[in-house]
């Protein structure tokens, strides 16, 4: 069974958690359709439907959904609230996978919020030993 501070996190990170659940389960559902004897999506609805009520509730309710755009909205913990837009697209030569695209509206908080991680990464990326080697010229 999961540790409570997992799930406590998820609540923290998440700020619509139920939505998140929901729409979690839904695509499930979703994909569970395409691919009925995927051993491994059964093996984790399974995991899933034994360990935790949430997920059995929101299974249960048989909701299926594929979206391509929407809303996330987080709770980081040094920035704070981002309310980011996302659109997934569809990889021709990978029909299997989508690569979801996070944006935020220009001149908000978010937008704000997402530069200074971008600054923070950066500057950890050029402190780094990994990055250090790549960029020795012997």
């Amino acid at each position: 069974m999961p540790a409570q501070h997992d799930l406590r996190g998820a609540l923290e990170f998440f700020v619509d958690y139920d939505g998140m659940a929901t729409d979690a389960a839904a695509m499930l559902r979703l994909e569970a359709g395409r691919n009925p004897h995927d051993k491994d999506l059964i093996t984790l609805v399974g995991e899933l439907s034994t360990q935790s009520e949430l997920f059995r509730q929101h299974w249960a309710s048989h909701n299926v959904k594929f979206h391509r755009s929407g809303r996330k909205r987080l709770r980081h913990p040094a920035v704070g609230e981002l309310d980011l837009n996302f659109e997934a697209m569809e990889l021709p030569s990978e029909p299997e996978l989508r690569l979801n695209i996070y944006t935020a509206n220009p001149n908000t908080p978010t937008a704000d919020g997402l530069k200074l991680l971008a600054s923070w990464a950066a500057g950890r990326a050029v402190d780094s030993p990994d990055t250090q080697d790549a960029h020795d010229v012997s």
